[in-house]
């Protein structure tokens, strides 16, 4: 038993790992119809910046309404305001000027992950507000959405638009959920 101590069997696979290497008298067979069960199978949202079970909330499966900036489901007023003024402490920074769409996404859902795993509350995630003459930016009109899919809705409790001192509608605050264990 190389990788698993005694204590973390039960049963039949205790029962199993003591007959494996045993050798019958002669004369004698030995019936095995123990069985151990498969393992249970964790399903875990495909994407990026989800590398194990523990990095994604145990409300994965439900469904979450979605999140825009006039509307914070499951977030109190109180906090909401405190968020919208910019009240919050910043814990980190993303900034995705200059980045393609395909790299801007993964890199934010890396970033939410990892603030995510690294029990961070609010973070500051900068898209810039792009060319006014085309209706805003790509990345601006996109990060929202992203927020929204999964994994990244599932650690993420509310985002509205900065503060001006922060990059106004240029900028999303993102409020993260607590890490449960």
């Amino acid at each position: 038993m190389a990788e698993k101590s005694q204590r973390d069997l039960e049963g039949a696979e205790l029962l199993e790992q003591v007959f494996r290497d045993v050798t019958p008298l002669p004369g004698r067979v030995i019936k095995r119809n123990l069985q151990t069960p498969p393992p249970p199978k964790i399903s875990i949202a495909s994407g990026t910046g989800a590398t194990n079970a523990h990095s994604i909330p145990k409300e994965a499966d439900a469904h979450l309404p979605e999140i825009n900036h006039e509307n914070a489901p499951g977030l109190d007023k109180r906090s909401a305001r405190k968020l919208k003024r910019g009240l919050r402490e910043i814990e980190a920074r993303l900034d995705l000027h200059g980045l393609r769409q395909e790299e801007a996404n993964r890199v934010l859902a890396s970033f939410i992950a990892r603030s995510y795993k690294a029990g961070k509350r609010c973070v500051l995630v900068i898209t810039g507000k792009g060319q006014v003459s085309e209706g805003g930016g790509v990345l601006r009109k996109n990060v929202p959405r992203w927020l929204n899919q999964a994994p990244n809705r599932m650690r993420i409790l509310s985002f509205t638009h900065a503060t001006p001192a922060d990059g106004g509608t240029g900028a999303l605050y993102v409020l993260l959920k607590r890490q449960r264990p």
